[in-house]
């Protein structure tokens, strides 16, 4: 096991276009599945409600079960059309468990422009730091959701690209 997670996808779309659906809150929501009480802002604690992606049905099921659980989210960082790096208690599903006393992850947003579209970057480190107990489970089900997220994003931005 690691205490990384890292998936490239290769987005086809103008920089400007994958940073607002990275960087806008609202936008960010469709396609990962989550309405948040607030924007992106650099220290700021927010509130995420997990509600099913828009952008494709098998993930929306899948996310279904999920509908309503609430989640904290601290925006670290914000560098325009670069990076976003956020905190969170990864895997947090279990309404028994108090999240607060764990430690959080850090996810990174990099964006990179290439010839033909942007590289983005999702990382998500410190599982080293998540307790025994259910850090494979954590990293297992993050590794996973990262991947369905990298196709999210990328069906979001080809439904979207009249916008």
């Amino acid at each position: 096991m690691s205490d990384r997670i890292e998936k490239k996808v290769h987005l086809r779309a103008p920089l400007e276009r994958v940073w607002q659906a990275i960087a806008d809150s609202s936008q960010f929501g469709v396609w990962f599945g989550v309405v948040f009480d607030g924007p992106f802002v650099a220290g700021t604690r927010l509130v995420g409600r997990i509600t099913p992606t828009q952008v494709d049905p098998e993930v929306a099921a899948m996310q279904k079960p999920h509908e309503g659980k609430t989640f904290t989210f601290i925006v670290d960082r914000v560098e325009p059309m670069r990076t976003i790096v956020f905190r969170w208690h990864p895997y947090a599903v279990d309404p028994d468990v108090d999240y607060d006393s764990e430690p959080m992850t850090l996810v990174t947003f990099d964006l990179a422009e290439v010839a033909d579209g942007v590289l983005l970057t999702i990382s998500e480190s410190g599982f080293d730091a998540i307790p025994l107990s259910r850090r494979a489970e954590a990293f297992t089900a993050n590794d996973g959701g990262w991947t369905k997220q990298a196709e999210l994003i990328k069906k979001y931005l080809v439904g979207t690209s009249a916008s």
